[in-house]
């Protein structure tokens, strides 16, 4: 078994419960919780009609879930671990997956797209991701995405030898033999994924996490719903509600710390004015520093042959 990989650091000062219940829950199959957190969308209607009045810019309720679960996971770090072959290991990325329709058929093609964060951008920035990304991916002419284009190449094989290459890759993928680059397609290989199902108008859902990959939690966006709701005077009211169906691995981080991060969540997708600043970058230790030196310097000489290469 290789010790490295190239999306997750294994986290090495763990307490002996942390360490022990992956191996009585050796499968994430095993270890979900499930549960529904009501979101009242009063304040994200009014957030959203401000700012297309004020800049013109729409946001939707499935991008300001989008960036509160990017800050979430930089904020709350034990929610981006995730736990393979029984070792837990910290994310080195923060991403999300989802799947999009380009028609909203039953025959419209699915595309599984794939997004990269460094967890302090703002909402307007994760705005902008997403949507060039899907802007890219969804049209008619567009160009296959890294995600789809992996898969499609492995089902052109016969079926015998497309499972022997699951096999394979389940199999380097659980001793972190598989590529770096097969990874970074993978949408299995993510911090969240996420579904918005307001889309198909139906209410959340609760879905299963997947024992081949990464991703310790789920988050299924549902309709909105009008709900009877009685104030700390006993007066009804109705509000304005969505339901998010949450599936969390329970072997990366205990109840409390669960608890506090999906408060955390709550407290950015009801207040999404919070989310309109980026976050500053923290300060490196010299280590750090030389390491992302050397970086750029790698990034600068690939760029530079690649000029060479076009001209």
């Amino acid at each position: 078994m290789c010790k490295k990989r190239s999306d997750g650091t294994k986290v090495k000062d763990l307490q002996i419960i942390e360490k022990a219940i992956s191996y009585f829950m050796p499968q994430r199959i095993d270890a979900v919780n499930m549960f529904t957190q009501p979101i009242k969308c009063e304040n994200m209607d009014k957030f959203i009609l401000e700012e297309k009045q004020k800049s013109g810019v729409h946001y939707t309720y499935t991008e300001i879930l989008a960036a509160a679960c990017v800050r979430m996971l930089y904020e709350r770090p034990k929610t981006n671990r995730f736990i393979n072959n029984c070792i837990v290991y910290q994310r080195n990325t923060i991403s999300i997956s989802m799947n999009v329709k380009k028609s909203l058929t039953d025959n419209g093609e699915e595309v599984t797209l794939k997004f990269y964060f460094t967890g302090r951008e703002s909402l307007a920035e994760v705005k902008k991701i997403m949507d060039d990304e899907i802007a890219k991916n969804i049209k008619p002419d567009a160009e296959t995405h890294e995600t789809t284009k992996t898969a499609s190449k492995l089902c052109k094989l016969p079926n015998w030898l497309f499972k022997f290459a699951m096999a394979c890759v389940r199999f380097m993928d659980k001793h972190n033999f598989l590529p770096k680059k097969l990874i970074h397609a993978s949408p299995f290989h993510t911090s969240i994924y996420i579904t918005d199902m307001r889309s198909i108008k139906l209410d959340k859902i609760y879905h299963h996490l997947y024992n081949f990959g990464t991703t310790s939690i789920f988050g299924a966006l549902g309709k909105v719903q009008y709900v009877p709701v009685a104030d700390r005077s006993g007066e009804m009211h109705v509000e304005k509600q969505m339901n998010l169906g949450l599936v969390l691995d329970e072997r990366v981080a205990d109840g409390l710390y669960y608890g506090n991060s999906v408060r955390l969540l709550l407290k950015y997708i009801e207040n999404p004015s919070l989310l309109m600043e980026p976050l500053p970058e923290p300060e490196l230790s010299e280590k750090e520093l030389k390491k992302k030196q050397k970086m750029e310097k790698k990034l600068a000489k690939k760029a530079k042959k690649n000029a060479k290469k076009e001209a």
